[in-house]
């Protein structure tokens, strides 16, 4: 790589980190760690619980996203030092090793910078992801697990937290539904564009006569309440059915009416909780998973009348969003945004940031073109 174009490439850098950094406005961020930190320091923090995990939670979150900006920013400040000592001495192992760093620094910035477009009400929030099987029987079972397999090894790629809070078995294999939450920052508006409807197409496993078979699963995701959230639920709105956990199995599945169901009856969401071990417990978390639900169908609902009055009929950029295709060829394909890779094994194994990424992006232009529409 000559000189000019690589210097050219590292101002790039340099001037893109800046922009992120009006974005992310690292002295806000500042401030509020001093403030979480003061918070965390007090004696009767745990008093209570809710609070104090909510607090080490957004410390922890906040810290890791300062020390993201700032370690990539220190890496591109010492690959000019780098590249400027190389030149000076005349070693050109180390200039290209400086240039090879340039890629890999440009892949990270660009992530980084996807962050900056996530500016929605609740897009710094957790998120809470149901999968359901639909069409496709015993297959479309399978394709949710698979699912739900591709989300907590994603998390599991960036070390994210998993909190599964229900699990519904299918009879032959696979699942009904789940329900889980990825405690990441961010998480509701990285993997909101993951909500749709995905389709399987593969030789069927469960087949006997080996034939192609076509399977379809929903992704719902909304973000995970905080406090300062004011979702009221009467109970005469709520019916209540209690029933034994199911699962492959284990000492506390299958003994006490531990598992909640929870039905709303005004707007028909039923929500399900069974990982906790006591009745009152899994009632608490799907009132919590209710409350998140009626809180983004409110906001749906708000909006939705917004759009009217302003005379805007555009559907939803949801439903059909992905196609996952084993056979008769390799293919993963974004519907929305036309991202595609050849590689399902690796998509169905975590590696969905490409995906994520093209999504947000997609998104961000989606949501130009319609406030454009709107004035």
């Amino acid at each position: 790589m000559a000189a000019p174009d690589f210097d050219t490439q590292v101002k790039a850098l340099q001037a893109t980190m800046h922009t992120i950094e009006q974005v992310l406005d690292l002295d806000a961020m500042r401030a509020e760690l001093a403030d979480l930190g003061e918070q965390v320091a007090a004696p009767d923090l745990w008093d209570d619980q809710a609070n104090a995990q909510r607090v080490t939670g957004r410390l922890s979150a906040l810290q890791g996203e300062l020390d993201r900006f700032t370690s990539l920013e220190s890496r591109i400040e010492d690959l000019g030092v780098l590249a400027t000592l190389a030149r000076e001495e005349g070693d050109a192992e180390a200039l290209a090793e400086a240039e090879a760093e340039v890629p890999r620094l440009q892949k990270a910035v660009e992530q980084l910078e996807v962050r900056t477009l996530l500016s929605g009400e609740y897009d710094a929030r957790e998120a809470l992801v149901t999968i359901r099987s639909g069409a496709g029987g015993v297959d479309a079972a399978d394709f949710a697990e698979m699912l739900m397999r591709m989300y907590t090894r994603w998390a599991e790629r960036n070390k994210y937290p998993v909190e599964v809070f229900d699990t519904s078995y299918a009879e032959e294999a696979g699942l009904k539904s789940a329900t889980f939450a990825i405690h990441a920052p961010f998480g509701y508006g990285t993997l909101s564009v993951e909500a749709g409807t995905h389709r399987l197409v593969r030789i069927s496993p469960f087949d006997n006569q080996g034939r192609r078979q076509t399977s379809f699963a929903a992704v719902e995701v909304v973000p995970v309440l905080e406090q300062t959230d004011n979702i009221e639920v009467p109970e005469d709105e709520i019916r209540v059915d209690v029933y034994r956990s199911s699962g492959p199995g284990g000492q506390s599945v299958n003994t006490t009416d531990s598992a909640v169901r929870l039905t709303h009856i005004p707007t028909g969401i039923v929500v399900s909780c069974q990982n906790e071990k006591s009745q009152l417990q899994n009632k608490a978390s799907a009132m919590v998973i209710l409350k998140a639900k009626l809180l983004v169908l409110k906001k749906a609902e708000e909006r939705a009348q917004l759009d009217e009055l302003r005379g805007d009929v555009q559907g939803s950029w949801g439903d059909q969003m992905r196609n996952y295709v084993l056979h008769p060829y390799q293919l993963v394909k974004d519907l929305r945004t036309d991202y595609e890779t050849g590689n399902p094994q690796a998509v169905f194994d975590g590696d969905i940031d490409a995906f994520l990424e093209a999504g947000i992006r997609w998104r961000r232009g989606a949501d130009k073109v319609a406030a454009a529409e709107r004035a």
